[in-house]
């Protein structure tokens, strides 16, 4: 299953703009430079009363749908 880790430092009030859904997708930077979008919804899973802070990995179908986030390292 393909991957990739990005940083992801969120406020509580970015959070709660992706929750309410006022954005459809996030767009953040991976560890090796590259872009990726993935949904927003995804935060759900992994938002605290501080936000969405560290380094998380992206779990993609072999099609390239969002599948997983899980936390790598705070």
């Amino acid at each position: 299953m393909p991957s990739i880790d990005v940083i992801l430092n969120l406020t509580p009030r970015e959070c709660l703009a992706h929750y309410e859904g006022r954005y459809d997708s996030v767009r953040a930077k991976s560890v090796d430079g590259r872009w990726v979008a993935f949904p927003a919804e995804a935060l759900r899973r992994v938002v605290d009363r501080s936000g969405v802070h560290g380094v998380y990995r992206l779990t993609f179908t072999d099609q390239g749908r969002f599948r997983a986030i899980t936390l790598v390292r705070r």
